[in-house]
């Protein structure tokens, strides 16, 4: 679902870009809801992305929470400029455990050269959300580069 307030053409450069990442494909993830400055991204949880004790695994889930928070930052970002990753912590505060995965993405100051971003991951399970991870990242805008590069 793409927010009307968002621009057709940022969602079709978010999606567009999501669509060449290799890896969000491998985990079966999707973009959910593009809004300014906001970017969702769920996936099913699988036994190919799993850990060993059967929940999902902390790789899968910083990788949604990477990537939602870099399309935040790029729904924000002029024609013509991308965003890099430079920076990001996670806290992985629960197993994630549940029919479903959704990684909300957020700009928290976006400014001309780095935006900083917060995604929160959450684990659905019976229609109950909880927390289970927490990300803080810097993006660097790049010029001429349309997209995300992790």
């Amino acid at each position: 679902m793409t927010d009307p307030q968002a621009g057709d053409a940022v969602a079709a450069r978010i999606r567009d870009s999501f669509a060449r990442q290799g890896l969000m494909a491998t985990l079966g993830a999707s973009l959910v809801r593009i809004a300014p400055g906001q970017v969702e991204i769920a996936l099913h949880p699988a036994p190919a992305i799993s850990q060993q004790h059967g929940f999902v695994h902390a790789g899968a889930l910083s990788a949604i929470a990477d990537s939602a928070a870099g399309y935040a930052a790029l729904s924000l970002m002029p024609p013509g400029r991308g965003v890099l990753t430079t920076e990001f912590k996670i806290n992985l505060v629960a197993p994630a455990i549940g029919e479903r995965i959704i990684a909300r993405g957020r700009v928290v100051k976006a400014g001309r050269t780095l935006t900083l971003a917060q995604t929160e991951v959450f684990a659905v399970r019976d229609g109950t959300e909880k927390l289970v991870a927490l990300l803080t990242a810097t993006m660097m805008a790049l010029e001429g580069r349309d997209g995300v590069t992790d």
